[in-house]
């Protein structure tokens, strides 16, 4: 597959897919039925089925990270997708034939026939970590742990779970329709847990639980 359209962290053109967004009045609507669903479609094809959902007018987004493999004895970082097997599109559902018919695309997820969108909120999460100068990296679905939220710039106000991995911390922001999580490394005192009260002026600090450990 040819990933020569991936750029900062997200597939995207020049003319219109930049994290995701799209630019001019094309299909990006916000109206009541103009949703982001994710799309299931087939192995090595998410960044061709993006490209032509773009063509077709849609806003698509496919995040991506850059990853380390193996070739030929030497390591080489390439650029991978998030969620593999998957696409994200925003559309309406009760036209969702142009998706379906779509070179690539297996399915719209849902339960059952039903599409189900996917949370505004998540989307809106991916897409901050994917921004320039910052590492996410896929991670197990996880639905348990402690949840925080980030109290720094510049993801202020990014809700997540914590996790405490060798040493080291971690917040994982997960896709609860796909049980699909993704992972960025961050400093402890940057997070506070969901519920607390940052006094004015004073630096967010969430030592105690790191040392409890978060399962």
């Amino acid at each position: 597959m040819d990933w020569r359209g991936i750029n900062g962290g997200s597939l995207g053109t020049r003319r219109r897919l930049q994290l995701g967004k799209a630019q001019g009045p094309r299909m990006a609507i916000e109206g009541s039925y103009h949703k982001w669903f994710a799309l299931q479609v087939r192995t090595r094809w998410e960044a061709s089925t993006a490209l032509l959902l773009d063509g077709k007018g849609f806003e698509a987004f496919l995040p991506t990270y850059k990853a380390r493999r193996r070739w030929s004895g030497r390591l080489k970082e390439v650029t991978a997708p998030l969620f593999p097997g998957y696409v994200f599109c925003r559309f309406d559902v009760h036209n969702r034939l142009p998706i379906l018919v779509t070179p690539g695309v297996i399915a719209i997820v849902g339960r059952g026939k039903v599409p189900l969108p996917v949370d505004e909120s998540e989307i809106s999460a991916i897409q901050a970590v994917v921004s320039p100068g910052l590492r996410p990296e896929p991670w197990p679905f996880l639905e348990v742990g402690q949840r925080v939220r980030i109290e720094t710039e510049p993801l202020r106000g990014l809700e997540g779970i914590l996790l405490s991995i060798r040493g080291g911390s971690r917040i994982v922001l997960s896709v609860s329709l796909l049980r699909r999580s993704v992972a960025l490394e961050i400093d402890r005192s940057c997070v506070m847990p969901l519920g607390s009260r940052v006094l004015p002026g004073n630096h967010p600090t969430c030592h105690p639980l790191l040392s409890e450990g978060v399962a």
